[in-house]
C-alpha cells in the first residue's frame, strides 16, 4: 500500500504508473493486429485487443500516424531491449543471435505498411528510420560479436549487411502466401555457421 504525501503525489504517481501500462497493453495489442491485419487495420479491433474503448486509444494517440509511430517506437526499444537480455539467458551465442533474429523478423512483418501511413509526414517517417538504425545496429553488432568470438560464426558478417539482408528477404511476404522469409532467414544464418569439426 503506498503512502500518499500532503500533496497527494502518491496518487499522482500511481495514476501515471496505471496510465503508462495501460499505454504498453494497447501498444502490445496494436502491433499484434498490425501483424495480422496491416497498420490499416480498425481502430475498434485494436481496442478490443486491448479490451479498452476506443475513447482510450483517441485519448493516448489522437491519430492513426500517433498510433503507427508509437507501436514502432515500443517495437524497437523490445527488440533492442532483447538482445542483452538473450545473450545473458541463451545456451550459446548463436541460439541468442537465432532468437533475436525472430524477434527483429516479428519486428519488421509489424512496420509493413509504415511509410504508407506516415506518407504525409515524411520528416516523422525518417525520424523513426533513423532511431531505428541508431537503436539496432550496436545489439546486432553486439550479438554477431558474441558469437564471432565463441567461433559460431565466421567473422566479418557485418551487422548492417545483415540486418538489411534480413530486411529485403522479408519483403513480399504479404502478396504471397506460399513465400515463408524464415525458412530463407534460416538457411542465411546457417551459411553464416563456422563448418562444424570433426
Amino acid at each position: 500500500m503506498s503512502i500518499e504525501s500532503p500533496t497527494g503525489n502518491g496518487s499522482t504517481r500511481s495514476k501515471r504508473a496505471d496510465a503508462l501500462r495501460n499505454q504498453q497493453t494497447l501498444l502490445a495489442a496494436a502491433a499484434e493486429v498490425f501483424v495480422t491485419y496491416g497498420v490499416d487495420a480498425p481502430i475498434r479491433q485494436i481496442a478490443a485487443a486491448a479490451g479498452v474503448g476506443m475513447g482510450t486509444i483517441y485519448r493516448h494517440f489522437p491519430t492513426r500516424a500517433d498510433l503507427v509511430t508509437a507501436v514502432y517506437h515500443h517495437q524497437i526499444e523490445e527488440c533492442a531491449e532483447a538482445g542483452p537480455r538473450l545473450l545473458a539467458s541463451a545456451e550459446s551465442p548463436i541460439d541468442a543471435l537465432r532468437q533475436w533474429i525472430d524477434l527483429f523478423v516479428d519486428f519488421l512483418v509489424t512496420k509493413h505498411g509504415l511509410a504508407d501511413a506516415l506518407q504525409s509526414d515524411s520528416d516523422r517517417f525518417a525520424a523513426l528510420h533513423t532511431h531505428f538504425v541508431d537503436r539496432l545496429l550496436p545489439v546486432s553488432a553486439q550479438l554477431l560479436d558474441a558469437a564471432t568470438d565463441a567461433d559460431d560464426i565466421e567473422p566479418g558478417t557485418q551487422p548492417y549487411e545483415l540486418m538489411r539482408g534480413i530486411g529485403n528477404l522479408c519483403i513480399g511476404r504479404d502478396s504471397d502466401p506460399r513465400y515463408d522469409p524464415r525458412r530463407l532467414i534460416a538457411l542465411l544464418l546457417k551459411g553464416l555457421q563456422m563448418p562444424q569439426r570433426l
